[in-house]
């Protein structure tokens, strides 16, 4: 059995405008760059939830943290917890992404570049929507320090504070750092063992797995004795999960019948578990993990199963096709440029919809006095005491307007 310190205790996101550096700051703790998608590389931003595993040192002769096992004074270090990162794309058109990612994250880092005036749109964007998910206890990393004079960095600080004033981050520490050169990366690590401590988890829920990424490791040509099951990536929010469960998996596959189209729940075996590239033998919540099934593999392949979840057959919270939704409105429209007013919500109005790592459409097609009913263009799997977030299409971009709870 593996032991306990040798996987990750905690989900961290990383969040904020795009081109802040989320992605670089990934590779300076964890050592691994996870903008590996073709797209990604041409473009030079994060498009998918990108992971990383990192673990964090300790140099009891320099009384400092490090990503590395072998501290500077060439002293070994001791390890002191694995955490995982999930790096979140900043761009305003991939809002639904982030909010995904959001549901499998236990605390937050909130990448602010010192180059640039803050708050930038999506700055605020992602803060809003960390407070809705309740994300509440966040890490400001001012980044990019080493592009200004001290002059501009004390300035934007002064931005920073400013632009957190009576939000959920009023009282988050903010680090200064150069996430290209490594600076202040240690008080960074020292920051987060401070502030983001290890939570309670009941592990004698019925398990729950959020799907954020689903795919096919076999290679092309592969001999038939040789192939492995479809792979489940991304976090378990309760309960354990154990190699040689049955699981069930929801809303699971599209299918049409009688001229209509359903979804069909998945069944199928836990053949393997993986959790920081560690093969072991059962999941718990903290970190991100992969779950390898007994499912062809072409049924999972190009992330076709994220957004589902997997439970315990017959232990799976329900499957919607509609939503009757009690709407909170934000004042104002969060991310866009101009200062707008949000609009009560239409009868016939297209909405975004976000419930734990699935993202879908709704239409509305009744309205009462505190509530909507939407049908779903893709059903979601969701219990009623989950959190919805509501984005609407302004001009060509989704934007956050608030959130809901799952009246039926």
């Amino acid at each position: 059995m593996v032991k306990d310190n040798l996987t990750p205790e905690i989900s961290i996101g990383l969040i904020g405008h795009v081109d802040h550096g989320k992605t670089t700051l990934t590779q300076a703790l964890s050592g691994k760059w996870t903008d590996t998608h073709s797209e990604e590389l041409k473009r030079g931003i994060t498009i998918r939830l990108g992971y990383a595993d990192a673990a964090f040192y300790y140099c009891k002769k320099c009384k400092k943290y490090s990503p590395s096992e072998k501290c500077s004074c060439k002293e070994k270090c001791e390890l002191k917890r694995k955490v995982s990162f999930i790096d979140a794309p900043g761009h305003e058109t991939l809002m639904a992404t982030m909010l995904s990612g959001a549901a499998i994250m236990d605390y937050a880092l909130l990448l602010i570049a010192a180059s640039e005036n803050c708050p930038q749109p999506q700055t605020r964007e992602h803060l809003m929507a960390l407070d809705i998910i309740g994300i509440k206890n966040i890490i400001i990393v001012q980044n990019k320090i080493d592009l200004v004079d001290e002059k501009t960095v004390l300035a934007n600080y002064e931005q920073i504070k400013k632009f957190v004033k009576g939000t959920i981050a009023e009282n988050a520490p903010i680090i200064p750092i150069s996430a290209q050169h490594k600076i202040n990366i240690d008080i960074l690590i020292e920051t987060i063992e401070k502030e983001f401590k290890t939570p309670k988890r009941d592990l004698k829920k019925d398990p729950l797995f959020f799907i954020a990424r689903s795919f096919d490791i076999n290679k092309p040509g592969s001999k038939v004795k040789d192939l492995v099951g479809g792979i489940l990536g991304g976090s378990i929010k309760q309960g354990t999960l154990k190699v040689g469960d049955k699981i069930e998996i929801r809303p699971g596959l599209k299918t049409e019948k009688e001229n209509q189209f359903v979804w069909e729940p998945v069944i199928t075996e836990i053949e393997g578990l993986h959790s920081s590239s560690l093969k072991v033998k059962e999941i718990t919540p903290g970190g991100s993990s992969a779950i390898l099934t007994k499912l062809d593999p072409s049924i999972v392949k190009s992330d076709n199963l994220t957004g589902n979840v997997v439970g315990l057959q017959g232990k799976i919270p329900p499957v919607w096709y509609d939503l009757t939704l009690k709407p909170e409105l934000l004042k104002r429209v969060v991310g866009a440029k101009d200062d707008l007013v949000v609009e009560p919500i239409k009868k016939g109005e297209i909405l975004m919809l976000n419930v734990n790592s699935s993202a879908t459409v709704g239409v509305v097609n009744e309205l009462k006095k505190d509530i909507i009913h939407a049908k779903l263009k893709i059903p979601v799997c969701a219990d009623k005491k989950d959190r919805v977030t509501i984005s609407r299409q302004l001009g060509n971009r989704w934007r956050l307007i608030g959130f809901a709870s799952i009246e039926s």
